[in-house]
């Protein structure tokens, strides 16, 4: 069945496109932060550790909220590294970051995210879909929160 749900077909193709960035973003931010909770070491481990596990936690409900939202809108949400790959903004973790550089990485990461729901944002609200700007704005809020936690950390 054709979706009807007052907005565009147009108006949805896009806003899924830049819901499935977000999403890319989102998964690759997830692994990430993943990673790191299991790497860290250091004398901010403990701390990190527990910090790094609610944030992927987080990440990883997020991950779905913005899938479903794709597929309600009437689209296929990518699901593979190597979809994930193309549409991402977030660079890859490589090799053996100290706590300080993986700190630094996950607050690009973190506005990286802010950024892509951003951009979507007034591509939603021009087809007035409440709900992706509902779901857009809760996102860049959790990220410039995380954000901002973050970079605390790294103050002398």
């Amino acid at each position: 069945m054709q979706v009807d749900i007052g907005i565009e077909n147009k108006a949805r193709e896009e806003i899924a496109q830049g819901l499935s960035r977000l999403l890319a973003d989102t998964y690759t931010l997830y692994l990430k932060t993943h990673n790191f909770h299991w790497n860290v070491t250091g004398p901010m481990f403990q701390t990190l550790h527990l910090m790094f596990e609610q944030q992927y936690t987080e990440l990883s409900t997020a991950v779905d909220e913005i899938a479903e939202r794709i597929r309600a809108l009437g689209f296929p949400a990518p699901g593979s590294y190597s979809e994930y790959g193309k549409l991402t903004s977030i660079e890859e973790a490589t090799g053996d970051p100290s706590a300080k550089d993986m700190i630094r990485e996950l607050v690009v990461g973190q506005e990286a995210v802010v950024r892509t729901a951003r951009s979507i944002f007034s591509i939603a609200d021009e087809a007035n879909d409440e709900p992706t700007a509902d779901l857009l704005t809760q996102r860049m809020q959790i990220h410039e929160k995380t954000a901002w936690m973050l970079r605390s950390l790294l103050e002398e």
